[in-house]
């Protein structure tokens, strides 16, 4: 088990899947981000199932910047409700905690 999160949230497009990728990074609060467009979402919305395409920013973090993370991508997300999601990471390879770690450590002094 370790103590890093796979943070997740969907975005309109790749315009803005980026800037809360490069916003997350600038903060030091993700070692990496990952955009896969493609994405077809069914959800209900105010009161009807709705449809959209959309493109899912996917970021790994240490547990403890979730919170600071939900901020950064709530401040620079189109969305009145971004739908952001954490699962935490219960293996990971050799090498990859500590590189989080690392390039995470900054946003922890």
């Amino acid at each position: 088990m370790t103590d890093l999160i796979e943070v997740e949230v969907t975005c309109p497009d790749a315009d803005s899947a980026r800037q809360i990728a490069r916003a997350a990074l600038e903060a030091r609060l993700v070692a990496c981000a990952n955009i896969l467009p493609g994405l077809e979402s069914l959800f209900h919305w105010q009161g009807q199932i709705d449809s959209e395409s959309e493109v899912l920013v996917r970021m790994k973090a240490p547990a403890g910047q979730f919170d600071a993370l939900c901020h950064v991508i709530a401040a620079h997300h189109p969305y009145e409700l971004p739908a952001i999601t954490a699962l935490p990471l219960t293996a990971i390879g050799p090498g990859v905690a500590e590189w989080v770690a690392t390039e995470c450590q900054d946003a922890n002094t």
